[in-house]
């Protein structure tokens, strides 16, 4: 894991949940144009952030944001069915990719090829879980199939990788560029000043 101090890691973590607050999905009317940060928040979390218990509290946030969108912001609750907790699956697959990669992956081509690997691996399963979900458990379409399923994946999921790949590389930027600040003589990874042995 990665060497940050608990104070770091709460910075982090408010930090992603601030982000989470201005960017998910179109809730706050001067901000429409940002995309929805939720999934490398989630992915983000699991790589910076130690404790479990963040997991359930980010996931505690999206659905109040979501709630108060409904409630006050005027926002459609077209996505709202029983599909909805296909949402928690997919959170713990993001967190549990940053997880992995955070404790196996060092600043390098290599570590960048990677990144990429596991990054691009949750995301398919957060799609598959999210959109599979929806189409087949929410009850907004007659007879659901997988012929029918196949063309809606590869309709939302270009949209939801782009959106993924730009956090994760604005992220990834900033890691890089304060690890450069913080030169030292230890081993580093991508993500984290120190690998532990």
């Amino acid at each position: 894991m990665l060497n940050l101090t608990r104070r770091q890691q709460i910075a982090i973590g408010l930090a992603l949940t601030l982000l989470m607050l201005l960017t998910r999905s179109h809730h706050w009317a001067g901000l429409h144009s940002l995309p929805d940060a939720s999934w490398a928040i989630f992915f983000l979390l699991g790589v910076y952030v130690r404790a479990l218990w963040v997991v359930p509290a980010q996931i505690a946030a999206s659905v109040g944001i979501d709630y108060a969108a409904i409630t006050w912001g005027g926002v459609s609750d077209f996505c709202v069915s029983p599909a909805y907790w296909m949402l928690l699956p997919a959170y713990l697959v993001l967190f549990a990719g940053g997880r992995f990669y955070a404790r196996r992956h060092s600043l390098s081509l290599l570590g960048l090829f990677r990144l990429v690997g596991v990054a691009l691996a949750v995301v398919v399963v957060a799609e598959l879980l999210t959109s599979g979900g929806f189409y087949f458990f929410s009850g907004r379409f007659a007879e659901p199939t997988l012929a029918g399923f196949i063309p809606r994946f590869e309709q939302y999921f270009p949209r939801m990788l782009g959106t993924f790949a730009l956090y994760l590389g604005v992220a990834a930027a900033v890691h890089v560029a304060l690890a450069a600040l913080r030169r030292d003589d230890g081993p580093r990874t991508l993500m984290g000043t120190h690998r532990e042995r």
